[in-house]
């Protein structure tokens, strides 16, 4: 099995920057993340290619130590580094909403982080999990911008993971009249929508 541990420091860089970048923050939060896309940018498609092949490479391994058969396809969407795993039974290394997928994604990032010294943003996908996910985001989404719209009052959803607040965010910030922004502490930060200001 691949040896993912890094010194405490680089572990936790690496990890906050993957999970911090990935929704739209407003405030001082919203410069760190600005600055950690900033250097992130420079990574060219063959950097980021790179990192795909290394998560396949480490998901793979995973994948024989847990018996489990898989297709793995790595590539390079949206300017970050993908790896989608699909097949059979693969519905354990997803889990309960998720939450077995998201911490396979972190020592996925692990892996490539070891590997290159740099944090990756790399989304590891499992049985087309996120693809459905994001489709019913974006109806709890659609429902919360209604429920603002209808009552003008707040409202704050359940909390979710750092991919699961940019799929709303996308979804709210595309409708006018409307603003998210999230709130609260992992793992129980949450979205709240209002009416825009």
């Amino acid at each position: 099995m691949t040896d993912t541990s890094t010194p405490p420091s680089a572990g936790s860089s690496a990890g906050s920057s993957a999970s911090e970048d990935v929704e739209p923050v407003a405030g001082a939060e919203g410069t760190a993340s600005t600055e950690v896309k900033k250097s992130e940018s420079v990574a060219s498609d063959g950097d980021l290619f790179r990192q795909s092949e290394i998560a396949a490479d480490y998901v793979e391994g995973l994948l024989d130590i847990l018996d489990y058969d898989g297709d793995i396809d790595e590539l390079v969407s949206a300017g970050r580094p993908m790896v989608e795993v699909v097949g059979g039974r693969l519905q354990p290394l997803v889990g309960q909403r998720g939450a077995t997928l998201e911490a396979l994604q972190e020592l996925t990032r692990l892996a490539i982080f070891r590997a290159t010294g740099s944090p990756s943003r790399l989304l590891l996908d499992i049985g087309g999990y996120r693809a459905a996910r994001r489709k019913e985001l974006g109806a709890v989404a659609r429902n919360a911008v209604e429920k603002v719209k209808e009552h003008g009052d707040p409202v704050r959803l359940e909390p979710m993971s750092a991919f699961e607040r940019k799929c709303v965010h996308d979804v709210v910030n595309a409708i006018s009249g409307v603003q998210s922004e999230s709130e609260g502490v992992e793992p129980n930060r949450r979205i709240v929508v209002r009416v825009a200001d």
